[in-house]
C-alpha cells in the first residue's frame, strides 16, 4: 500500500525544481522501467502492482523502497492515463563532464538549440539511440531531459543515451575548427547532394524559430531537406525530430 505523502512526493517530481532538489526523476513502464535497472540506474522507490513486484529480484545490496500497490492506487499515482504495471523513481546520472573536444573527432553528435516540446525531445533521444549516437548536447533552453513526459517518449532510450546541457553557443565556439558543425537552414544546400563526415556535431533548433542566429553564424556546414517536388506547395516545416531522423539517417547511410 502507498501512503498519501508517497503519492504526493512523486506527484511532485513532474516540476523540475522538485526533480533537481533531490536528484532523481520517475519512469514508467515495465520496459522503461526494466531498461533503466538494467542499465545500471539507481532506484530509490519502485512502486509496482504485485504480479510485477513478485517477479522483481533486486540486487542483494539494494536499499530502495518497493511498494505494492492496487491497479486504483497505480492510477492514482500515475502521471500516465493508463499506466502499466510499475513506476520507479530513479537518480538522475551525473551528467556534468561533455566529452573531451577530441571525442568529437571520431563521434557524431547531436546539438539541441531550443528543443521545448518534451515529445520531441525525446522522440530525438530515441533516434539518437536507433542510429548509435550516444551523446546529445542541449542548450539551457532545451526542455528537461528527465521531465515524465519526456523519459516516457524516449521509451527506455534515455538508459543509452547521455544528455548534457551547457550553454550551447560557447561550446560550439570553443570546438576545434576542423570539427564540422552541421545545421539544417533554409539556405543550406541539399542534403541528398551534399559530402557528409562520419563525425561532428548535427545541430537542430527549436520548433518555432529554428536555429538561433548566434548558433547560426558557427554552422560550417549548411544542410536543407529539401521538399518534393520542389515547385509544389506544400507544408511551412517539418517537425523537429522527424527533420533529425532524416538528417541522422543520411548521415550514416553515405557518410565515410
Amino acid at each position: 500500500m502507498i501512503s498519501k505523502n508517497q503519492q504526493k512526493y512523486i506527484s511532485s517530481l513532474e516540476m523540475k525544481k522538485n526533480r533537481k532538489k533531490d536528484n532523481v526523476f520517475v519512469a514508467e513502464g515495465f520496459k522503461i522501467v526494466e531498461e533503466l535497472l538494467h542499465a545500471g540506474y539507481n532506484p530509490k522507490m519502485i512502486v509496482g502492482c504485485e504480479e510485477w513486484i513478485n517477479s522483481y529480484h533486486p540486487t542483494p545490496n539494494s536499499h530502495h523502497q518497493i511498494i505494492t500497490v492496487t491497479e486504483d492506487e497505480l492510477r492514482k499515482t500515475s502521471f500516465l492515463q493508463h499506466p502499466q504495471q510499475v513506476l520507479g523513481v530513479f537518480e538522475i546520472p551525473d551528467n556534468n563532464t561533455i566529452p573531451e573536444a577530441n571525442w568529437f573527432q571520431e563521434h557524431l553528435c547531436i546539438a539541441l538549440d531550443g528543443v521545448q516540446d518534451p515529445g520531441n525531445l525525446g522522440t530525438i533521444i530515441r533516434i539518437a539511440d536507433w542510429f548509435g549516437i550516444d551523446t546529445i548536447i542541449c542548450s539551457q533552453t532545451t526542455a528537461d531531459a528527465y521531465a515524465p513526459k519526456v523519459v516516457q517518449a524516449t521509451m527506455g532510450s534515455i538508459s543509452r543515451v547521455k544528455v548534457f546541457y551547457t550553454d550551447l553557443t560557447e561550446f560550439l565556439r570553443e570546438l576545434d575548427r576542423d570539427i564540422p558543425i552541421y545545421g539544417t537552414l533554409l539556405d543550406g544546400e541539399n542534403i541528398y547532394n551534399s559530402q557528409l563526415s562520419a563525425n561532428g556535431i548535427i545541430v537542430m533548433g527549436n520548433e518555432g524559430n529554428g536555429i538561433s542566429p548566434a548558433i547560426r553564424e558557427l554552422v560550417s556546414h549548411r544542410l536543407l531537406i529539401p521538399s518534393y517536388p520542389p515547385e509544389r506547395d506544400t507544408a511551412e516545416s517539418l517537425n523537429v525530430a522527424i527533420a533529425t531522423a532524416i538528417t541522422v539517417a543520411e548521415f550514416r547511410r553515405i557518410a565515410k
